[in-house]
């Protein structure tokens, strides 16, 4: 480890890895996930993971080959265990909080199980809540000597999150419908309930604190949102947007009032939504843009999420319930 006065960090998780950088960690870190794609500096440390499926197709297709890998009691990435051996961390940083999201820790400890002489600390992290991602930051911080700076941190998300809270207060709450993945159907849970509630929102699927589950149609149909929010476990917006036709395929969706109020929302549920470190302050936001633009603004429109279904401004619509489309309430 040469003169080096700190310990060499690995991190195998996207929101980990922006989490070292928050803290201003970044320059400590000597190897990453193959999914560890922010901030864009990232990128010039070697990545010493990779997924044992294609990821190409659609949601159901990758669905069908994840859950055939977990049936066989495989495990869904491969971990170079050579090159993390060779880039001797003192900390590695991953979780065990979804088995299919990222490299897990018993891949981590698989990897590691043969080393002798070589100390290193892995950090696992678990976060089914807000309260969970908060305390995530912390056990980084402190892995890291970084205690003060992930106080600071917490602090300043929930900051965030406060004033977004204390913007739409006393407004009129939509009800919301967040799509984490199309086919098969499956809702939000975890800290997704609570970001849409301090967004001004009511959330109608998915249980905070507890795994996103899976929803039938029928069920989704019947409910009738006044606003959908998909924004699919690892995909970016383009690649969200892929999967309109699928949904417009099912059963009644163009008589659901959030379709005819052109109150249909494609997000990146990789850089935000699903990720949870310090862009979930920004999830809110974006959220907030989406559920009352009168008050919050649309300074992540066409970055962070956009309404495919209401591109233009000259014909605004309105919903059975009377609540105003995108472009009308601007």
């Amino acid at each position: 480890m040469g003169h080096e006065t700190h310990p060499r960090v690995v991190s195998l998780i996207a929101s980990a890895t922006e989490i070292v950088f928050a803290l201003a960690r970044g320059g400590w870190l000597v190897g990453r996930s193959h999914e560890c794609d922010f901030p864009p500096e990232v990128a010039r440390l070697p990545a010493l993971t990779a997924p044992k499926f294609k990821v190409e197709g659609s949601s159901a297709e990758i669905d069908a080959r994840v859950r055939a890998i977990v049936r066989d009691g495989l495990s869904v990435y491969r971990v170079d265990a050579e090159a993390l051996r060779v880039l001797e961390p003192g900390v590695v940083l991953t979780q065990d909080h979804c088995e299919v999201c990222a490299v897990s820790l018993a891949d981590v400890e698989a990897a590691t199980c043969t080393w002798t002489g070589q100390a290193v600390e892995i950090v696992s992290l678990r976060p089914d809540s807000m309260a969970d991602a908060y305390a995530d930051i912390g056990r980084i911080a402190r892995a890291l000597h970084a205690s003060q700076a992930g106080e600071a941190l917490v602090r300043h998300m929930q900051g965030r999150i406060d004033a977004i809270s204390a913007q739409v207060a006393g407004r009129r709450k939509p009800r919301v419908a967040f799509i984490e993945w199309v086919e098969p159907l499956m809702a939000g849970g975890n800290w997704m309930p609570e970001l849409i509630a301090a967004a001004g929102g009511v959330n109608l699927f998915g249980t905070a604190g507890k795994h996103s589950d899976w929803m039938q149609w029928p069920e989704f149909a019947a409910a009738d949102p006044d606003v959908i929010v998909v924004a699919p476990c690892g995909y970016g917006l383009s690649r969200c947007l892929e999967e309109l036709p699928l949904l417009q395929a099912k059963p009644g969706w163009a008589d659901l009032d959030a379709v005819r109020s052109g109150r249909v929302y494609f997000a990146d549920g990789n850089a935000y939504f699903n990720r949870p470190g310090p862009r979930l302050a920004d999830t809110a936001e974006v959220l907030a843009e989406m559920l009352h633009p009168d008050v919050a603004g649309r300074r992540h429109a066409g970055s962070a999420w956009v309404a495919p279904l209401d591109p233009s401004s000259r014909n605004p619509r309105r919903s059975r319930r009377g609540y105003p489309g995108p472009q009308a309430a601007d």
